[in-house]
């Protein structure tokens, strides 16, 4: 979904799934620039380690809720997003790009952990996935959504939507998750780490994966119950009210 798009992107997809329409990948990719926003350079957060994504997808994917997406813009001041929702993908299952053969679109997808693995989704909008497991082995975590404070609540609730707000597309495909290269994941904030805790169970909400035509029953999907820019909620759990936590906007 773009904004200033009439059409929401879920009834968008049910109408034309799986067709590709003429202009449609020129026009996103023109709207897929990061919006600049005010802010005076910070400093630079830590990066995950790649033993951090040395580890089969279902156990990167809870870990990433409340890590931050981190992007140096143009002018050195770094845009920041906490992850609230992944998905986990694996060869050995059919909704995973990588279940049928190795090829050069998905080829990312079998490299080495701790790279970011970037596709565009039915020809209009891109999705950003960390690549996780063993090389030769098709195996990596969708960041579904991320919150931005200071920002919108829902302006990167949904793969499009955080590809958007951060400016990733295919030139990003393969790149290091790595300060030098850019982009790159940080560890949680300590006032995230402290909101999942003391939420106990009820603060990491483990459920199916969506918008697939295989594999949907695989509870593979994680989101932040507390926030509010969850892309999608799963049957019964009520929107929240209120932030999820304290941050502050510089973080």
């Amino acid at each position: 979904m773009v904004q200033k798009c009439a059409i929401p992107f879920e009834l968008f997809r049910e109408m034309f799934l799986g067709k590709e329409l003429p202009g449609m990948a020129r026009f996103c990719a023109s709207h897929s620039q990061a919006t600049p926003i005010a802010t005076t350079p910070a400093q630079d957060f830590p990066a995950l380690s790649q033993s951090f994504f040395a580890r089969p997808a279902e156990a990167v994917a809870p870990d990433l809720i409340g890590c931050l997406l981190v992007k140096r813009q143009a002018g050195g001041e770094l845009l920041r997003g906490v992850i609230v929702e992944t998905e986990a993908y694996s060869q050995e299952e059919p909704a995973c790009h990588g279940h049928r053969r190795r090829t050069p679109s998905n080829e990312t997808l079998f490299g080495e952990p701790g790279r970011f693995y970037v596709y565009l989704s039915y020809g209009i909008h891109h999705c950003v996935n960390v690549v996780t497991g063993r090389a030769d082995w098709a195996n990596g975590v969708l960041l579904r959504a991320a919150w931005l404070p200071g920002e919108p609540e829902r302006i990167a609730a949904g793969p499009a939507l955080l590809a958007k707000r951060f400016g990733l597309c295919k030139r990003h495909d393969a790149k290091a998750v790595d300060p030098r290269g850019g982009v790159w994941l940080a560890p949680r904030p300590a006032e995230v780490s402290a909101a999942l805790v003391s939420s106990g169970s009820k603060g990491l909400v483990q459920t199916t994966r969506i918008g697939l035509s295989q594999g949907q029953e695989v509870p593979w999907r994680w989101y932040w119950q507390a926030s509010r820019s969850v892309s999608r909620r799963m049957r019964g759990d009520r929107q929240p009210t209120g932030s999820p936590c304290k941050l502050p906007l510089a973080l």
